[in-house]
């Protein structure tokens, strides 16, 4: 059985295409700053890294670019789509009508098209690229692996808000959780380097990159994570402003004299550390301007830092200690320095970085010292895997 995985980000475009007979990928790859003229693809098969620079205004001129490079007759990996089995989505938001797995229809289309409201950067993405599929590929069975999934463990004195609870029973207004299947890959794939079981371990895993959150996972069960009703709460990222005073969002509103959707689109798409940097929304560029010096650069990096810290300290609480510290995504696997200006945060909890070890990106390593309370771990996720076996357990 062969399974395309698509995961649709707000501008990019990630893709594996999975034997699961041996879980091998094919091929993968990532479209990168989709909806610009710049937009280009980076492939890779059979060790090759092919970058190819095509513009692609919407994710359906992706999808279709990406698709055409499997059968590209200088790197092909199938004869035709028709040997594509099956397609695995990942899709961030359910609500509360879906909290696990499932194949897709058009009723889970409609449930999807719901929630867009709770995550505007992301649903209407991935139906952007459900509607691709039905089109260059109509009979191929379709599963949803969604970020929320993982969180519904989360109790509910956790995840009800402060507010009148009434809001809670008309409307769904509660913390939902997103980077679920990531934060389950990574865990479960510390059990297995650890050899051991989860239960009875106290593990905060880190997913860092363009969009970021914490997760606190207890006995191999999400316990409490730092995004909220949608992917904007918790921790100041790129382009997102994180957690807030409520009341910063209705004094500008009154005072720019704006409405709640271009409210959303100011905290959604032009905030975080690019804002208050005032640099391109790329953490790459921010984090060198940092290194460099550049006052607000650095300024925007130490909020980052300062708030990842002090998420992991409270889930310390939460959990009644911490035993290990993972750091994933595109910014926890690579970000050297980032690691390094966390870690130093946690040193009051015992946590002790090796600097040696730390120096590395995209790797699978322990970069705690010996003598570290807390072992602290780099490990590569693996969303699209996760997404296969769940797909491939659906469809059969």
């Amino acid at each position: 059985m062969k399974i395309l995985v698509l995961n649709c980000g707000s501008s990019s475009l990630k893709y594996q295409l999975i034997n699961m007979e041996t879980e091998e990928v094919l091929a993968s790859g990532k479209y990168e700053r989709i909806g610009e003229e710049e937009a280009f693809i980076t492939h890779k098969v059979n060790g090759q890294k092919i970058e190819i620079k095509k513009p692609a205004y919407n994710h359906k001129e992706a999808i279709e670019f990406t698709l055409q490079q499997f059968t590209n007759p200088d790197y092909k990996v199938i004869d035709s789509l028709d040997e594509i089995n099956a397609v695995g989505h990942r899709i961030v938001h359910g609500g509360e009508k879906i909290t696990d797995s499932v194949l897709i229809n058009d009723d889970i289309v409609k449930i999807i098209e719901e929630c867009t409201d709770l995550a505007p950067l992301h649903n209407p993405a991935c139906i952007l690229g459900i509607e691709a599929c039905k089109e260059v590929m109509p009979d191929k069975p379709m599963v949803g692996v969604f970020d929320t999934a993982f969180h519904s463990s989360i109790p509910k004195n956790k995840y009800i808000y402060p507010i009148p609870y009434e809001y809670y029973q008309k409307y769904g207004i509660r913390k939902y959780g997103f980077h679920g299947t990531s934060h389950m890959y990574v865990s479960q794939r510390l059990g297995e380097i650890e050899n051991k079981s989860l239960e009875g371990t106290k593990i905060v895993t880190c997913h860092l990159g363009q969009g970021s959150s914490i997760c606190a996972v207890k006995d191999g069960k999400s316990l409490d994570t730092s995004m909220g009703l949608t992917p904007l709460g918790g921790l100041p990222m790129v382009t997102r402003s994180g957690d807030l005073d409520p009341s910063v969002v209705t004094y500008i509103m009154k005072k720019e004299n704006i409405g709640p959707q271009e409210m959303e689109d100011i905290l959604n798409k032009k905030s975080g550390l690019a804002s208050v940097s005032g640099m391109a929304p790329d953490f790459r560029v921010i984090e060198d301007e940092s290194n460099k010096g550049t006052e607000m650069a650095k300024i925007a990096i130490e909020q980052f830092t300062y708030s990842i810290a002090s998420y992991i300290a409270k889930y310390a609480v939460a959990m009644k200690g911490i035993d290990y510290i993972v750091f994933t995504g595109g910014v926890g696997e690579n970000q050297i320095n980032i690691r390094k200006g966390i870690c130093e945060k946690l040193e009051f909890m015992g946590v002790k970085l090796d600097l040696d070890a730390n120096n590395m990106r995209g790797e699978e390593k322990v970069i705690s010292t010996l003598d570290s309370k807390v072992k602290v771990y780099v490990i590569p996720t693996n969303e699209e895997l996760m997404i296969a076996k769940e797909t491939k357990r659906l469809v059969k």
